[in-house]
């Protein structure tokens, strides 16, 4: 009998150890798992990252584009304005001396 006490005594250290042991493996296990699991979801948002500013750079530069097109064409605007304006202050100067003559011939 003393020698099943015995046994049961040396038992229990050795269930607590392998029990641990168990315990730390399942652990180290699922923290690596889990480390996979974060590196690749850390690569999709990177992949991701990338392609949206990617599709930011090309709307940017169609921006870009876009503003040139619209300077370029103020400044056809602005010569188109500034000869409208010479060529109605000459049309004025005409009538103008339009009117003189007629007031001559008609006096």
């Amino acid at each position: 009998m003393n020698q099943a006490i015995l046994n049961k005594e040396t038992m229990k250290p050795n269930n607590k150890i392998i029990i641990f042991t168990m315990l730390a493996m399942f652990l180290f296990a699922s923290c690596g798992n889990l480390s996979s699991e974060v590196e690749n979801k850390l690569n999709e948002l990177k992949n991701k990252t990338e392609s949206l500013d990617s599709i930011i750079n090309k709307e940017v530069e169609k921006v870009l584009t876009l503003d040139s097109l619209i300077n370029k064409e103020s400044d056809k605007v602005k010569k188109l304005d500034t000869l409208i304006n010479k060529s109605s202050s000459q049309l004025d100067s005409i009538s103008k001396r339009g009117s003189k003559l007629l007031e001559k011939i008609t006096n």
